[in-house]
């Protein structure tokens, strides 16, 4: 049996709860008791989530545990001493230490990301590399698997992180199956992006808007500074400046990412070969779409094709539905912009 101590503290987000769910799952398709959680607090006793809703814990003590996840909460200055020290003594005594969203800078606290690769919630992503300079924070990143150190993005990445956790200690089937009964996209590899480029852009005025739009629908162009400068109605030399202005990226670094996520999702549908798809989105040579892809999303398109091969290769589930996932399109039209950690 694998046993998780959650860790929890005034104001953790519940949202981290989701990972309970995920592993009580598991326990259903294993038909074994195959996880088992127990809440963990400084005091124990009852805590108090951000939402209001208080859930009763144990206090640390000795007890050792093969996994301990601690929770994310609404602020960034979580770690106690007591809890820091904690932190520390379970890096030497289980196997993993787990931190979804904020819940990364309990553990830089401690000391324990120095030197790591980490990630977070993209919107803490600047404060823990100022705060934390020894960390390598790559901040577009789903999910971070460092030595026995794991961390994650906010909100919903703690499932995937949770499901690549099942897939290491029962295999693939076993994380696939969890995943259709949560209902959600199998799960999305640690190197893809946090954000949609779209949702990451927000330009701020109708021009750069215009010319954004007008690069969405024609990647098949060769979508040079004069191109779209003529599209916004301005000077090579004005849009170059605006467009970096307003949404903080560079008009060619903002066209790699479009035709990054273009690409991205007609290699998860599986219907097109590399070559075609090169094509398609504007790359027009496979090694530079490669090249791309691993500047972006940290993996080779052909990471993302075997990812997408082994979710639509899943078994239908033990009860018969054959229940599809949503499209990862369909989940990004339906999915706002979080706020939160």
């Amino acid at each position: 049996m694998h046993t998780i101590g959650f860790v929890v503290f005034p104001n953790f987000h519940m949202i981290g709860f989701a990972a309970v769910s995920v592993f009580e799952l598991a326990n259903l398709v294993l038909d074994e008791p195959a996880y088992e959680v127990t809440v963990l607090s400084e005091a124990g006793g009852l805590v108090s989530a951000s939402a209001g809703i208080r859930i009763d814990s144990e206090p640390f003590g000795d007890a050792v545990f093969d996994t301990v996840m601690f929770a994310s909460g609404v602020e960034t200055d979580l770690a106690s001493p007591a809890l820091s020290g904690f932190v520390k003594r379970t890096l030497k005594t289980s196997r993993r230490v787990v931190a979804p969203c904020t819940g990364a800078f309990v553990l830089a606290e401690a000391g324990v990301l120095d030197g790591r690769r980490a990630t977070t919630h993209w919107r803490f992503a600047g404060d823990l590399k100022r705060r934390f300079p020894k960390v390598a924070v790559e901040e577009d990143q789903i999910f971070i698997v460092d030595g026995s150190v794991w961390t994650s993005a906010g909100m919903t990445a703690t499932i995937d992180m949770a499901l690549a956790m099942i897939e290491k200690d029962h295999g693939k089937e076993v994380s696939r199956t969890v995943a259709r009964k949560l209902v959600v996209y199998h799960r999305r590899a640690g190197g893809q992006s946090q954000l949609s480029a779209l949702l990451e852009l927000e330009p701020k005025s109708d021009r750069i808007q215009k010319a954004i739009d007008y690069a969405s629908a024609n990647l098949r162009n060769a979508l040079s500074v004069e191109e779209l400068a003529e599209v916004a109605n301005l000077s090579p030399r004005q849009f170059s400046r605006a467009f970096t202005a307003e949404t903080g990226q560079s008009p060619g670094k903002a066209i790699e990412h479009l035709r990054v996520e273009a690409a991205r999702l007609m290699i998860e549908q599986g219907r097109h070969s590399m070559d075609v798809i090169a094509d398609e989105v504007g790359f027009f040579d496979r090694d530079r779409m490669r090249h791309a892809f691993l500047r972006t999303l940290g993996q080779p398109p052909q990471a993302i094709r075997r990812t997408g091969k082994e979710s639509r290769a899943a078994p239908e589930m033990p009860d018969g539905s054959g229940a599809e996932a949503p499209s990862p399109a369909t989940v990004a039209k339906r999915a706002p912009r979080s706020e939160l950690g």
